[in-house]
């Protein structure tokens, strides 16, 4: 009998976890869960049995990081350790008659999503030199990758069976900052996939409220969750989650319509055997979504002027801001109320540019919502926080009336061998605009305005286009352009207008000196300025090459006007009376 039919009448069981219960179980300190399979495989055969007798009816290879990536490009390895897997976990599922799943974990690295996909062809074919049919693509943090490798392995082996089985917290985000929902509805799409659900990082309890909030009608449910969630001790992590209630929870999710359960992380033999005995008690139902109370959007969550501004087609005006390097605010609160008065319609702050340190960018902004009435647009990276603190902070900035946020990857700190300080970097500003915009649906009143950078002095303009459709389509909407100081500025700005649907607020830098155009144009990443431009400044002195970048300035505005929705200009050198200048012109 198949999987397929088996799914038919019953729920398929599971084993649990591989890896937790083989660290519980090995007495060899440093060895690695799927070399077992070559070194232990006494010990690894045991596990099988030890699932196998407490009642399961599919297992896994012990193979979840078997891959090039991991075993650092030794294809030899990575053939010889799924071979010797394979072997292992059909023989024991053999003397009890119960399907063998190849287990392929999350793989990830450099080269993007086509790279990723050629892992898991390799893999793949790997498994399927053993006479594999099953699949599980277990742990992931997104989609790359897996629709192509479904629909290979479909291609190669029509009988197949695959599960797609995703990584998701309690919230319903993954690490990447996907939406549970989101994630289900496009392998919905997705043919070659015969389940898809979700495994790992969640609790059962929690994982059980999560499909109830969920649309997965028309999908075969796949649901593994952890035995509770872990402690450290002496760095050592352990799950001590009751059996008795993690099977009950999974009975739970049974009764609501899986189709396929079974344990992740924490998980032992004790906890799949009790699974066994509650789900004799169950009769498998019809998944149900538990619809949420609708939200009311409140008054004080109305969209910022500088946004209805912008929505009703009229030319808006950014002006960036540096924050002080130190505790001093005074001059930037002055700049900023300068600024106010000159006509500018939100500040943009910086996140600590360059990797440096600055005054935070997200609690100024709300220091300028608050005192000076005015629409603030933090600059968030992606370098400085995780999923949490990231999470954590944009429920602080949409409480505090910041409705605006700017989202880049940002530059990484400068390391060197004794370094203290270090990057983090859990996801780009794709990935983390996906995260805000399923944010505002999910958990907030409303969304917030998400606008990303656009360089158009790249030497490859076509990079920089591709990636501004890509945020586009993970929810930015408008986007902030570098200074246009050159012919091929101009001419990407006009293309940019052409191609992208987002709203385009054109760059505007004041250039105060010749040696201020040399510098930028030779060091600074990103800004190219005219020969021609820096010719003009030649002999200038202070008060007259101000006068010279407002004229300039004003020329730029209305070159770039037709291609624009707005303006974005940077304060060089924390002069606000310049920029203030340049605004007072009739553009």
């Amino acid at each position: 009998m198949t999987v397929r039919e088996y799914i038919k009448e019953n729920v398929l069981l599971f084993d649990g976890g591989m890896g937790t219960y083989f660290s519980r179980k090995n007495h060899k300190p440093g060895m690695s869960c799927e070399l077992a399979a070559l070194h232990q495989p006494e010990l690894i055969a045991e596990i099988h049995r030890e699932y196998l007798e407490a009642g399961c009816k599919a297992v896994k290879t012990d193979t979840f990081a078997a891959n090039r990536v991991v075993f650092q490009g030794d294809e030899e390895l990575v053939r010889r350790t799924i071979a010797a897997a394979w072997k292992l976990a059909a023989e024991a599922a053999a003397d009890y008659d119960a399907y063998v799943f190849a287990d392929i974990g999350t793989i990830t690295g450099p080269g993007g999503a086509e790279n990723v996909y050629k892992e898991y062809r390799f893999v793949a074919d790997c498994f399927l030199e053993q006479g594999a049919q099953n699949f599980l693509f277990e742990t992931n943090a997104g989609t790359e990758g897996l629709r192509e490798i479904a629909a290979y392995i479909r291609e190669r082996e029509p009988s197949a069976y695959i599960i797609v089985s995703f990584a998701v917290q309690a919230d319903g985000f993954t690490r990447d900052g996907l939406w549970a929902g989101d994630l289900l509805a496009q392998m919905k799409t997705c043919p070659a996939a015969d389940a898809v659900g979700f495994n790992c990082v969640c609790g059962a309890r929690h994982m059980l409220e999560l499909v109830g909030e969920l649309d997965h009608e028309g999908i075969t449910l796949s649901l593994m969750p952890n035995a509770g969630y872990p402690i450290v001790v002496n760095n050592r992590t352990f799950y001590d989650g009751d059996p008795a209630y993690f099977a009950s929870q999974i009975a739970g999710m049974a009764a609501a319509g899986a189709a396929i359960v079974g344990g992740c992380c924490g998980t032992t033999p004790a906890h799949i055997e009790m699974v066994k005995r509650e789900l004799r008690k169950v009769q498998r139902g019809r998944v149900e979504k538990r619809e949420k109370p609708e939200k009311v959007r409140a008054a004080e969550d109305d969209d910022s002027l500088f946004w209805k501004k912008l929505q009703a087609g009229e030319k808006v005006v950014a002006v960036e801001l540096d924050s002080p390097a130190d505790a001093n605010i005074a001059k930037f609160m002055k700049g900023a109320w300068e600024l106010k008065g000159a006509g500018a319609d939100i500040i943009t702050i910086a996140d600590c540019p360059i990797a440096r340190a600055r005054m935070d960018s997200s609690l100024l902004a709300c220091k300028l919502r608050r005192e000076l009435s005015m629409d603030a647009l933090p600059h968030m990276t992606c370098r400085d926080r995780n999923l949490n603190a990231t999470k954590a902070l944009l429920f602080g900035l949409y409480a505090e009336g910041i409705r605006n946020i700017l989202l880049v990857t940002g530059d990484p700190i400068p390391s060197a061998e004794r370094d203290e300080v270090k990057s983090v970097y859990q996801f780009n500003s794709r990935k983390l605009a996906a995260f805000v915009t399923a944010l505002g649906k999910k958990s907030l009143p409303g969304p917030f305005h998400i606008f990303g950078a656009l360089n158009v002095n790249a030497r490859n303009f076509d990079v920089q286009l591709r990636l501004a459709k890509e945020k586009a389509e993970k929810g930015m909407i408008g986007f902030l352009t570098q200074p246009v100081l050159t012919p091929q500025a101009f001419e990407n700005l006009k293309r940019a207008r052409r191609e992208l649907d987002a709203y385009l607020l054109g760059g505007i830098i004041p250039v105060v000196s010749e040696r201020n155009a040399r510098f930028m144009d030779s060091e600074i990443n990103g800004i190219n300025v005219d020969p021609q431009i820096m010719e003009l400044y030649a002999g200038k002195n202070r008060e007259e090459a101000e006068v010279l970048a407002v004229e300039i300035s004003k020329e730029i505005m209305k070159r770039i006007a037709p291609y624009v929705d707005g303006y974005y200009l940077m304060t060089p050198f924390g002069r606000t009376g310049l920029i203030a200048e340049i605004l007072k012109q009739d553009i």
